[in-house]
């Protein structure tokens, strides 16, 4: 199958999740462990100015790390011969993008990190020096002033068949179509991909970049009618996640809706629950009231009305007392 070296290979590696895939999977770095790849961001062409110019083969990513940030600089390969001076292309990417960070940034004292990577996905197998040193002559030797600078690389026709179906995942399935290309196969792993991937948006869209080489005569029709059930399936499996999705959302609203309910109905009877206890105690302490003035006991009073003894006495201390204040009290 011809490789893909368009625009829509570096619409793959823009999704944060396919990033994250290619980090985690094919960065054998112990740094990559610590970073938080939710934080990452993309970094646009609004930020670009006189030195560095992005294109459409490279990625430029930040992300927090630490207390500062990290950046990833993805350059994608798609040449069908390997440029022998790719060290010295990436040296000139990333000093240029120095060079635009120091003419953005205020007081600049430190360079943040900067991790480049080469992803060749060509059928040739990959022969240019990673270390800018290899391509500077080795005399006179210059010691700890000669020139070190080497980027990451990535191939995707080192990678066994047997590798990329163990890790399984986004990329290493995009790896497999491109370097080990087997329709029988990727049918079986698109569907694995699409049962086992948390993110679906992300595994949809992989579909779909697949579904655009049919139609760029990439894959043979017969070839593509069989991988066709495949992305129907897994897009009613999609259209079923959503539904399923709504369907939870309006479940917790109408739960939250009738707690809500049942927290107004509670404090409804609370408040007449609370009313009827006021006028039950005014309704007692009127026939108390009745009571004393009348010139019943105390005790009696207290017996019949169910009220402390002690409240009836209190009672009957205010109806002794003749100030006009106190009789508007007993009211």
């Amino acid at each position: 199958m011809a490789t893909m070296h368009d625009s829509g290979y570096k619409r793959l590696f823009s999704n944060p999740t396919i990033f994250r895939q290619l980090m985690e999977s094919f960065v054998d770095q112990p740094w990559v462990r610590q970073v938080d790849f939710s934080q990452a961001e993309r970094v646009d062409k609004s930020f670009v100015s006189e030195h560095y110019k992005e294109s459409e083969s490279d990625l430029i990513y930040r992300l927090p790390f630490g207390k500062g940030e990290l950046y990833i600089y993805i350059l994608l390969e798609f040449q069908s011969t390997v440029d022998r001076m790719m060290a010295l292309r990436v040296l000139n990417y990333v000093t240029n993008f120095y060079m635009d960070l120091v003419a953005a940034g205020k007081n600049v004292r430190k360079l943040p990190p900067i991790f480049p990577i080469v992803l060749y996905n060509g059928e040739g197998r990959w022969s240019a020096a990673l270390d800018m040193n290899d391509l500077i002559e080795p005399v006179p030797a210059l010691g700890d002033y000669a020139l070190h600078y080497r980027y990451f690389k990535i191939a995707e026709n080192e990678y066994s068949e047997e590798q990329l179906l163990g890790i399984g995942n986004i990329v290493s399935t995009l790896f497999l179509a491109e370097s080990h290309y087997d329709i029988d196969l990727l049918t079986q792993e698109f569907r694995d991909l699409f049962d086992n991937e948390e993110d679906k948006q992300a595994a949809a869209f992989f579909f779909n970049w697949f579904r655009q080489l049919a139609f760029r005569g990439y894959i043979q029709p017969d070839e593509y009618a069989s991988w066709e059930e495949v992305y129907r399936s897994s897009e009613e499996v999609k259209s079923m996640l959503v539904a399923a999705r709504e369907r939870e959302r309006q479940k917790i609203y109408a739960e939250a809706r009738e707690e809500a309910r049942k927290e107004i109905r509670e404090e409804v009877r609370k408040e007449i629950r609370e009313e009827a206890r006021l006028q039950e105690e005014a309704r007692t302490r009127g026939i108390a009231l009745a009571m004393l003035g009348r010139g019943f006991d105390n005790a009696l009073i207290a017996d019949v009305t169910s009220l402390p003894l002690a409240q009836v006495e209190e009672l009957a201390a205010q109806l002794a007392r003749p100030n006009e204040e106190n009789v508007e009290d007993i009211q």
